[in-house]
């Protein structure tokens, strides 16, 4: 732990905590992944109109993560990203379900932790350079393929061959 500490004051970072959060980390890993590499800003947007249920304690984690750089470590808010964001098991109440003839299933119960790593963005025009060329390699659109001539298929070929011979 103060070896990540002692790195993050180097990268000029901040990070968040949460114990305890009533889910599996399987479901709390869905949503960390689709935060994961994006601006601080977008990451709220988008945990903001999240439809899972735990997308509300990510977004408190993240919160105070940006609270974090901007008040300990006095970063840019504008220039912060999610640089890591990862979840780990915590622990698991198990509870059982009576059945019946006198028998029980069990029911577990899972937690988890989340960590959420931010970091401030050093040069944005690597990144535009990486929208531009990735932006610039789109695949053909059904209406950019149906203004040119189709080419035939051997099959096409082959029947358009019988069809004459068959006239002539």
């Amino acid at each position: 732990m103060a070896h990540l500490k002692e790195t993050l004051r180097k990268e000029r970072g901040a990070l968040a905590k949460a114990k305890s959060i009533r889910t599996s980390a399987r479901k709390l890993n869905l949503v960390a992944a689709a935060i994961r590499g994006k601006s601080a800003a977008s990451a709220l947007t988008l945990l903001t109109f999240e439809k899972r249920r735990v997308s509300d304690e990510v977004k408190k984690v993240l919160q105070a993560a940006v609270a974090n750089a901007e008040n300990n470590h006095s970063l840019d808010v504008d220039k912060l990203y999610v640089s890591e964001a990862w979840v780990g098991r915590a622990f698991v109440m198990k509870r059982f379900h009576t059945r019946g003839r006198g028998k029980s299933a069990g029911i577990e119960k899972p937690f988890s932790n989340l960590t959420i790593v931010v970091k401030e963005r050093e040069n944005d025009t690597k990144l535009s350079a990486k929208r531009a060329r990735s932006f610039s390699k789109k695949p053909e659109t059904k209406k950019a393929k149906a203004g040119k001539p189709a080419e035939a298929s051997a099959g096409a070929k082959a029947m358009a061959d019988k069809s004459a011979k068959a006239g002539a």
